[in-house]
């Protein structure tokens, strides 16, 4: 009898009138407002989706780029003229991405085989980020190139613009039979960079620690270590270890600021957590053994040693990061004061000393400030590459600071020299978003010169005046060459604490930013103009790494 009911209810349910009430019913209960929202959460699912799909599908597609360069690039031609680029910093490297090897040999000269993404480089000097992160060699751009590309790691000596050929040397510990060459040249392309300053102060060289290559990072890293390990041996007197933990930035530029900043950031946030100083006062009272007393306090006082550690930031101008805007520089003044991060402005170095450096200060005074470790973060000078070349031209080449270029960043005084970064004297600041601008737009002059002298060749060949006329008029838009034409895209700056400041053009005048959000901005702008997918895949991986595991303590 119960099973016969269960059927006619079954039945029952399934009736016309009876499903379309419970679909009358199911509409009226069910709101628009529900429906939009269901809506809108399948789209962004849907988008979400595609967008992860597209994101590893392009991940993908670059590693399998990256692993598979050209096998078989087309070789030199000698009918083709010749390019020989000096340099692998952020000029030759922009330039080598987009000239077309297709119109001209490429012959990159380099005493380091790799760029540098030098604008993180003061990460490293601390452990957040590897320094094989940041470099990119550059036979992972020249063999993508459809055409050959010829890299020596080798340094260049001498440029003899009259015969139009360069000397190199090989610089690297291992040499073979042949340590010295010449390579001749139709154009050369200057992108050395510069040195850093050191305004001929006695000491800074012997004593000081610049920041400009991967292994200045490393000797900062070490000594940094070497100088709290020695605070941290047993017999130390209070004075030496105040010496010690000194750490004294010279230069207040975005560099040795940026370098304070990921110095406090590494004390804050790994030496005391690792080492908490509460439980230094509790030895003496709960270990009553004189000898394993001894041996815990050495080990503790790694924990007072990092309460003790001083940041000193000596400025020579009226501010730091004179770049920014007074807002912006109020601000990292301010928080510098909160992570009690010593600035000293207006405040000369007249000689470095191995422990001490003696300073003037605003007031005319001269002071001795001891230190464990100084790093010389101040402006930058000629190589002497480029210093033996400006005498060549004495006339031309009148400013001391670096090469005079015309507006095409052609060097004065030649037809087939080009320079361009921060080997150049310019109106520009020498840095990396403007050397990269610069190489850029060379690339697209040496295309327009191809295209010159291709319709200048085929105006002769002309069968009739028509045809004649035609390339007449190619040629002269070849010969337009725009001159070069900076696109400034702002400045950023990291001030430690997870806070960054920002100095944005924004319509006719600048957006000023600082903060946690910033932050989050200067690291995303970081990362896209990082050349390489590898490379972005690394420094966001070495962030990760530290969030979760704190920096490496370790002596290297």
């Amino acid at each position: 009898m119960q099973s016969v009911t269960r059927t006619l209810r079954a039945a029952y349910r399934q009736t016309p009138v009876v499903r379309r009430n419970f679909q009358r019913y199911n509409s009226t209960t069910t709101s628009t407002s529900d429906k939009k929202v269901y809506s809108k959460w399948k789209l962004i699912k849907t988008t979400a989706k595609l967008g992860a799909a597209g994101f590893v599908g392009y991940t993908f597609y670059t590693m399998y780029k990256h692993l598979h360069p050209t096998m078989d690039p087309i070789p030199s031609d000698p009918n083709k003229k010749t390019i020989v680029v000096l340099g692998s910093g952020w000029a030759s490297t922009s330039f080598l991405k987009a000239i077309d090897t297709n119109l001209y040999n490429v012959v990159v000269v380099s005493p380091r085989n790799y760029f540098l993404f030098t604008p993180l480089l003061p990460s490293c000097t601390v452990g957040t980020l590897d320094f094989r992160s940041l470099v990119e060699p550059i036979r992972f751009i020249t063999r993508h190139k459809a055409n050959e590309v010829k890299v020596y790691e080798a340094e260049c000596t001498e440029i003899n613009a009259t015969k139009k050929e360069i000397t190199i040397v090989d610089n690297s510990e291992i040499k073979g039979e042949s340590a010295t060459s010449t390579i001749a040249y139709d154009y050369l392309v200057l992108g050395v960079g510069a040195q850093s300053q050191t305004f001929g102060i006695k000491g800074v060289e012997e004593y000081g620690c610049f920041l400009k290559e991967v292994w200045d990072a490393q000797k900062i890293r070490t000594k940094l270590m070497d100088c709290i390990e020695t605070a941290a041996f047993p017999g130390q007197s209070q004075e030496e270890i105040e010496r010690l933990l000194h750490m004294v930035v010279v230069g207040g530029g975005p560099t040795g600021v940026e370098y304070a900043a990921e110095l406090h950031d590494f004390l804050v946030d790994d030496l005391t957590a690792w080492y908490p100083g509460k439980f230094y006062k509790f030895i003496d009272a709960y270990i009553p053994h004189p000898s394993l007393s001894l041996s815990l306090s050495s080990f503790f006082l790694y924990a007072e040693l990092a309460g003790k550690v001083k940041i000193t930031l000596v400025e020579a101008m009226p501010n730091v990061l004179p770049a920014f805007s007074k807002q912006l520089i109020d601000y990292t003044e301010s928080t510098f004061k909160e992570q009690h991060i010593d600035i000293h402005t207006k405040t000369m170095v007249k000689e470095v000393k191995e422990k001490e450096i003696v300073v003037q200060r605003p007031d005319g005074k001269v002071d001795a400030i001891p230190y464990g470790l100084l790093v010389w973060a101040t402006g930058n000078t000629s190589r002497p590459l480029v210093k033996n070349l400006m005498a060549q031209y004495p006339e031309a080449q009148n400013v001391r600071r670096g090469l005079v270029v015309d507006d095409w960043l052609r060097m004065s005084g030649t037809q087939d020299i080009y320079a361009l970064g921060d080997c150049t004297a310019t109106k520009y600041a020498p840095t990396a978003q403007v050397a990269a601008q610069q190489g850029k737009y060379l690339a697209r002059v040496f295309a327009q010169l191809h295209a010159t002298e291709h319709y200048e060749a085929e105006i002769e060949n002309a069968a009739t005046e028509e045809e004649k006329a035609k390339k007449l008029r190619k040629l002269q838009k070849a010969q337009d060459i725009k001159p070069f034409h900076y696109s400034h895209q702002g400045s950023l700056c990291y001030i430690g604490s997870d806070k960054a400041i920002a100095d944005l053009p924004l319509g006719p005048g600048n957006l000023a930013s600082g903060g946690v959000a910033t932050f989050a901005f200067w690291r995303s702008a970081y990362i896209s103009n990082i050349f390489s997918a590898r490379n972005r895949w690394l420094v966001i991986t070495d962030w990760t790494k530290k969030t979760f595991w704190g920096r490496d303590i370790s002596r290297e």
